[in-house]
């Protein structure tokens, strides 16, 4: 959704005026080929006899001149403050690369805290193992039948420890 809305914001709508060169401006000027003329800032926006539409970047200086000679050749002009940008977007634009931040952030902690049923990097400390009693212990030496060399190391671990005398007191 949000992207969305940026994207929206940056598409033009509608038709935008060309980009002509000042000379052009002046040549229309002289020529009274132009309708109306808007002065926002630096920008100068005209309008000309057969409806097609125009921008131009000024420098300041000349912006004294131009309404002086807009005014010599009775061109309908007027002006407009600069336009501001949205203070909600603006705002949105500085915060968005910090909260995607967080958010991954976020994301990554609880992933390593294993929020989804405690397997993560995390959870060492938590472990699923259950210390059973010898009457739940249900392999024998028959379910590792085959395998000489397990039955002979628990043998070996049996009789060691009956060998050892007991650190109980």
């Amino acid at each position: 959704m949000v992207m969305v809305v940026v994207f929206s914001r940056y598409v033009p709508t509608g038709t935008e005026p060309t980009q002509v060169g000042y000379s052009t401006v002046l040549d229309d000027l002289r020529n009274n080929r132009l309708e109306s003329v808007t002065i926002r800032g630096d920008e100068v926006l005209g309008t000309r006899k057969d409806k097609r539409s125009s921008r131009r970047s000024i420098p300041r200086p000349a912006t004294n001149w131009l309404i002086g000679q807009l005014d010599k050749a009775h061109v309908d002009f007027k002006g407009e403050p600069p336009k501001q940008p949205n203070f909600l977007m603006q705002l949105l634009l500085q915060l968005a690369p910090a909260l995607l931040l967080i958010l991954v952030f976020v994301y990554m902690l609880r992933q390593m805290q294993g929020s989804a049923g405690g397997r993560g990097a995390m959870s060492f400390g938590k472990s699923r193992a259950r210390l059973l009693g010898e009457d739940q212990v249900n392999v024998t030496f028959a379910d590792v039948a085959g395998v000489d060399e397990a039955k002979q190391e628990v043998g070996e671990i049996v009789d060691s420890s009956k060998t050892r005398p007991s650190s109980r007191s």
